[in-house]
């Protein structure tokens, strides 16, 4: 990994936040990966989920999110609605600051009350120097449905996800040219061996987290906006 690279484009984020619902705990343990939804469910690439659904996948049962309604005019011409869901589906998602993963964890506790969720913590240059070839870096929240497209200064598509060795290489406006840019950090098709790059797990209840990772149980409320308020 070229270290420049990282140096740069996390320059003051040393935590990756990965957010999912409770009921993917199990299996996000006993994998001990985080898998995309391609990955996951290979046979319906390119098909929007209308709502969230459990597939199985290694002996384990993993709920994907739905997509979100997108309108045709925040796609870039080249990209069809079909070809941008399953550019979405090949990646697995971080926020790289607590003010993000807040605000996803706020969106979702409102749009579904009965669900519970859970955050996951990571040392973020672990993370990235695992896998540097697969790490991408996103300028905007790629899979969001803007509430006023034509206020938006940008088109969705898969060039939105800048390679990290492209980073500050490339000065389009459609991806980050500096650290504050970066809104998301995707990794390409699965994230292997979690164990040894989570720093915390933020679930409700001790209870609610397994054995492999009690020690590392913080509660969920301190993302909600209580004790730790500062973006990292």
């Amino acid at each position: 990994m070229e270290e420049a690279a990282w140096a740069t484009a996390g320059a003051t984020r040393k935590s990756l936040f990965h957010f999912t619902r409770l009921a993917n705990v199990p299996a996000i343990v006993g994998l001990d990966r985080l898998v995309s939804s391609s990955r996951l469910d290979p046979h319906r690439i390119g098909e929007r989920r209308t709502q969230a659904t459990v597939v199985p996948y290694a002996g384990h049962n993993v709920v994907l999110n739905a997509h979100l309604r997108i309108p045709d005019s925040m796609l870039d011409p080249s990209a069809t609605q079909e070809q941008f869901r399953a550019a979405l589906d090949a990646h697995v998602f971080f926020w790289p600051t607590r003010r993000d993963c807040r605000s996803m964890l706020t969106t979702y506790e409102k749009r579904e009350p009965s669900e519970r969720f859970a955050v996951l913590e990571f040392d973020a240059y672990a993370l990235m120097a695992a896998r540097p070839d697969a790490i991408r870096l996103s300028k905007y929240d790629s899979g969001s449905a803007p509430r006023f497209p034509r206020h938006c200064g940008y088109k969705k598509s898969s060039a939105m996800f800048l390679p990290l060795r492209r980073f500050r290489r490339e000065t389009s406006s459609l991806v980050p040219v500096k650290a504050s840019e970066i809104r998301e950090v995707l990794v390409v098709d699965e994230v292997p061996d979690i164990r040894e790059r989570l720093i915390a797990v933020y679930l409700d209840q001790p209870g609610d987290a397994p054995q492999a990772w009690a020690k590392l149980w913080r509660p969920l409320a301190e993302l909600r906006g209580g004790e730790r308020t500062a973006a990292i």
